[in-house]
């Protein structure tokens, strides 16, 4: 054996090189190439999932006699959202190379040659799944506006600015930072997409709101304010449990692969958040009111929510709790604070999305395990973002509301989008007309 040792040592000495090379090269294996791409459909439909709970939120959150409209409003925007993306977004989105700014890669589908195979994507999926998980995103942005301007505008209108707004304007902004263009290249870091998707959609959701105007009979004289109730808190109750079930795919499925140990985290800082969101919001508006308010405590959690998806992969589980509390607070304040403002937004999406969106981005310079992520960075971010956003909403709304018009007429608005959009009813029985906002109870 002495004999054999400094042969052993000479052979380890050689081929050590080539070993390392070894283990620098291995790939991800078949039976963890189909486990990553089966966990990645599976977040793709639960992301699909949370449509149905954006649908059913905003329409427990308003009036009865609008249901049929909200829940048209949101199956058309799935619809118009998965097309558009496959016809124009998916190539707008993930150009290739491009100057960082603005590239197409080519209408529809071009499945290159590896790309279903472990080649693609490191093996963490296909690129047929990479297009759904991506897609239902895309959709995410006009569903946030929908319930911003709900209850006064027309749905022509409507359905052309979600066409718009999700085939060019979403896609575009997403190149900048998942695109591999110039944010990314800065170090913007946005996850999940608390600023790429929520409060894109939340900086349209302002603009469209503040250019309708508020719903009639929301302000009286001298500011003050006239609640209009919600026609079915068990069904937006339902809602949010829906859309926090589906932010385990929203944001499980960011990881880009099953890996078990980024995944677990993800779920775990997006789970603590969301409750933190909740309780933040419940302890926030009892400084304002003895009477507890479920749709405050409801858009609590979907502020947690919204405020951990940007950096849910590089937060601790303790700072998850701090950044979902705080958006819980943050929510209670952005809604008594738009209501002020007379800008009426009856599911209190700008409050939750924009707002908490924002909040989200920024609380990765602060609580970021990784120290390239800092506040400068993620301040530019929300800056670019947001004035992308808001003036191209700005300019698609205007530009509808100087031809097609924005605002269904004053009688049609008192009888209710169903009758006057669609000829029909959500109920067989119509139970009086509410006159609350369940958001806003904050500011009487």
């Amino acid at each position: 054996m002495k004999r054999l040792a400094p042969i052993f040592v000479a052979a380890l000495v050689t081929f050590s090189p080539a070993l390392a090379l070894a283990e620098e090269s291995v790939k991800v294996t078949p039976g963890q190439f189909t486990a990553n791409n089966v966990w990645m459909m599976v977040a793709a439909a639960l992301v699909f999932i949370m449509h149905l709970g954006f649908a059913t939120l905003e329409a427990g959150l308003t009036r009865a006699k609008n249901t049929v409209n909200i829940l048209f409003k949101n199956t058309f925007i799935i619809c118009v959202g998965l097309v558009t993306y496959y016809v124009i977004g998916f190539g707008l989105m993930y150009p290739g190379d491009f100057n960082g700014i603005l590239g197409f890669a080519g209408a529809g589908l071009s499945v290159p040659a590896n790309g279903n195979g472990v080649e693609y994507a490191s093996g963490g999926y296909t690129y047929y799944t990479d297009f759904l998980f991506q897609g239902m995103f895309a959709a995410t942005c006009a569903t946030i506006v929908s319930g911003a301007v709900a209850e006064r505008i027309k749905l022509s209108s409507f359905m052309v600015f979600a066409t718009v707004f999700v085939a060019l304007v979403y896609p575009i902004a997403g190149a900048w930072k998942w695109g591999g263009g110039w944010l990314d290249q800065l170090g913007f870091y946005d996850f999940a997409g608390s600023t790429l998707v929520h409060s894109v959609g939340g900086w349209a959701a302002l603009v469209g709101a503040a250019l309708l105007g508020p719903r009639l009979g929301k302000y009286g004289k001298k500011g003050k304010v006239t609640p209009i109730p919600g026609s079915n808190m068990p069904l937006a109750t339902i809602g949010v449990f829906m859309l926090w079930l589906g932010w385990f795919g929203f944001n499980g499925g960011s990881v880009l692969s099953a890996d078990p140990g980024a995944t677990s985290l993800v779920l775990v800082t997006t789970c603590l958040a969301g409750a933190a969101g909740g309780l933040g919001a419940m302890i926030a508006y009892s400084f304002v009111s003895r009477k507890p308010d479920l749709s405050m405590a409801l858009n609590g959690i979907l502020a947690g929510l919204v405020g951990i998806t940007a950096g849910a992969d590089v937060t601790t589980p303790m700072s998850s709790l701090i950044v979902g509390g705080i958006a819980g607070v943050l929510v209670v304040a952005a809604v008594i604070l738009f209501d002020r403002a007379k800008l009426d937004d009856p599911v209190g999406a700008t409050s939750v999305h924009l707002v908490c969106g924002i909040w989200g981005t920024l609380a990765v310079g602060i609580f970021s395990t990784n120290p390239e992520h800092t506040f400068l960075k993620q301040l530019a971010g929300v800056g670019a973002y947001g004035g992308f956003a808001a003036l191209s909403a700005f300019v698609i709304f205007y530009a509808i509301k100087k031809t097609m018009g924005l605002r269904v007429v004053p009688e049609e608005e008192r009888d209710g989008l169903d009758s006057s959009e669609h000829e029909m009813h959500s109920y067989e029985i119509q139970v009086g007309v509410s006159t609350a906002h369940p958001v806003s109870a904050a500011a009487e």
